[in-house]
């Protein structure tokens, strides 16, 4: 450590995206290198609405490794914080930053402390996959700040040992979990199956039913499904491997019509799992259930599916719509049945790519309040409304992958001293 003035600070800001799987992750075979029971593929959704942002920062002034998530300071005594630091630090090589004259030796990772700011622009642990957000961040920013030389695919096996989804959020596009058959995990890891421009008329509505934190986390109720579900076993070992092949091709092919019956049936059978699970775990509610139903009863009158719904461990919905044009009737679809309350203004009930508002034809209350019933509800039968159900729509696509910031403006921590600004 060349610098002579021990008070140098070095950080590096990334920005990663979440992922929703469509062929789902659920149930590990190895708890400790979260080793899964079968493969999965997600979509990788686009930062830009989405994502996690991490500063990390070295200095030989710091006495301990320390984090802050979203502005609080969380312990990083978890053994899944731990195996991911110890995996990077033992890949660290030299690092030369030349403008600020300061050169660290691959064997000084060892001994110097981190500080790292993490911030969610969503929901944590409230079904939205923050965790896998979080940790492939974590690893990317790690990675780069040390110099880590591994390609991305095995970066993706160390986020995995923090959060399994979390190795699939180290691609952009649609991305495949491979679980693998080494019982070291080396083989179990993420690639991409196509980037986020192979398939772009796809437009994603998430509709958030609830931000709170859910009563059984993931982690617990994959243990108790591995520990007492049947179906489980028949699903890991019958099911998952053909719709795997499927969703494969019907991704390279672009057929939404598999693409969505694919996701639709998966989703619907992880939550079976769930229920085969003794205790049931409940992770949808009333309101995840009436979206279904709205979903289907609209792709059943098209004949053809305009949109696929998929529900990962919690009640929030994500739709995938064909295209732009069925992604605009699925709006006005959701906001007859889910209106904002009176007071809510119509620019924070819908977030993220707001332009899907002007193609729906809508600029506030009075136009959502004055939507028709859909065509698709039968004659004669009043169709009730869900007011103050959905707090709120977000409108997305698939997206990149992590990406390093060098605005020096979007670091979480001051880079006088390491600490949150």
């Amino acid at each position: 450590m060349a610098v002579e003035a021990e008070k140098w600070v070095h950080m590096v800001t990334a920005q990663t995206p979440t992922n929703i799987a469509v062929i789902k992750y659920w149930g590990k075979r190895d708890e400790t290198l979260i080793l899964p029971v079968n493969d999965s593929i997600s979509v990788t959704l686009d930062p830009d609405h989405l994502c996690t942002i991490t500063t990390v920062a070295v200095s030989p002034s710091f006495d301990r490794d320390r984090m802050w998530l979203n502005g609080k300071e969380i312990s990083l005594s978890g053994g899944r914080f731990q195996s991911c630091l110890r995996e990077i630090r033992s890949r660290a090589s030299d690092v030369e930053d030349e403008e600020n004259g300061i050169k660290i030796a691959k064997k000084d990772w060892e001994k110097l402390h981190l500080h790292i700011a993490s911030y969610n622009n969503f929901p944590t642990a409230a079904g939205l996959a923050s965790s896998a957000a979080g940790l492939a961040c974590l690893v990317f920013s790690l990675a780069k700040l040390m110099n880590v030389k591994e390609d991305q695919s095995k970066l993706s096996a160390i986020a995995r040992q923090g959060s399994g989804s979390a190795c699939r959020s180290l691609y952009g596009g649609f991305v495949k979990w491979i679980m693998g058959k080494d019982e070291d995990g080396r083989d179990s890891l993420a690639v991409q199956l196509a980037d986020e421009k192979h398939w772009d008329d796809l437009v994603i509505i998430i509709a958030v039913v609830s931000s709170r934190q859910k009563e059984t986390s993931s982690t617990t109720g994959m243990r108790e499904t591995v520990e007492t579900s049947l179906l489980l076993k028949h699903r890991a070992k019958e099911i998952v491997p053909k719709r795997i092949l499927k969703m494969e091709e019907a991704i390279k092919n672009r057929d939404f019509t598999s693409f969505a019956q694919l996701t639709c049936a998966d989703s619907n059978q992880f939550h079976a799992v769930c229920l085969d699970t003794s205790p049931p775990i409940f992770y949808m509610n009333d309101t995840s259930h009436r979206i279904i139903s709205i979903v289907e009863k609209w792709n059943r009158s098209e004949g053809t599916p305009q949109v696929a719904y998929t529900f990962d461990a919690g009640p929030n919905a994500v739709m995938i719509a064909r295209d732009r044009k069925a992604a605009t009737l699925l709006l006005q679809r959701l906001l007859f049945y889910f209106p904002p309350n009176s007071d809510t203004d119509l620019n924070n009930y819908i977030v993220g790519d707001k332009s899907i508002l002007q193609d729906a034809g809508l600029e506030g209350i009075k136009d959502v309040e004055g939507l028709p019933p859909p065509p698709e509800i039968k004659d004669g039968i009043p169709s009730q409304k869900y007011k103050g159900d959905v707090s709120y729509f977000i409108c997305t696509r698939p997206g990149r992958g992590p990406v390093l910031l060098s605005n020096k403006n979007q670091a979480l921590l001051n880079p006088e001293n390491g600490l949150p600004k």
